[in-house]
């Protein structure tokens, strides 16, 4: 597995705000962010901004990422566009490397029977209800939820979402991984200390 590798998927209508926190921290803390699209043509965020994919998803191979990030994006809920990317995060899952998913992109794991069995979160209970899946028992009212290598978040708990990354691959710890999270959730000013010490 490659450690310091992280790959974040990108498709038309991907959610910018959800994924800012992680991937800056993660930059800063030595791990490379790689864009992984449908094919490497551009794409279009919800805010408008366009991405030129590093790679295309056929190409991805858990053996060569520490974590693959799904974001939401309006596509999850109007067909099967991005049915790929859930089948790829079963194949990372498979591998026994970690998968982080925040929004919609929780709904696209819902559909491939991923959460059938772990513990999860999203934006609601009845928004995963409406997939079909069987996994309502393990749903968690909490901002984010880390089962074995799954992650999972709903669409206001970008923070949350990030420090369960940051924990799951050891980017701060303990006191450090506190103070993060109280600085930029909280503003906390006094975590500030605390994180840079």
């Amino acid at each position: 597995m490659n450690t310091r590798t992280v790959h974040l998927a990108v498709y038309d209508t991907f959610a910018d705000w959800e994924t800012g926190h992680t991937t800056a921290h993660l930059t800063q803390n030595g791990f490379t962010v790689r864009t992984v699209g449908p094919t490497t043509d551009p794409v279009t965020t919800m805010g408008g901004v366009r991405i030129q994919p590093d790679l295309a998803l056929g190409e991805l191979d858990p053996g060569n990422s520490a974590l693959l990030i799904l974001t939401g994006a309006h596509l999850w809920d109007a067909g099967d566009d991005l049915a790929p990317f859930a089948a790829k995060a079963r194949a990372f899952l498979d591998a026994g490397v970690p998968v982080a998913a925040i929004c919609g992109a929780t709904a696209g794991l819902a559909r491939e029977g991923l959460l059938d069995d772990r513990d999860h979160t999203s934006a609601a209970s009845f928004y995963l209800g409406a997939t079909g899946y069987k996994g309502g028992d393990h749903y968690r009212e909490a901002d984010a939820v880390t089962d074995r290598d799954l992650i999972t978040a709903g669409p206001t708990e970008p923070v949350a979402f990030a420090r369960e990354v940051f924990a799951r691959l050891g980017v701060y710890e303990g006191e450090k991984l506190d103070a993060w999270y109280r600085l930029f959730h909280d503003s906390d000013a006094s975590a500030f200390a605390a994180l840079n010490s």
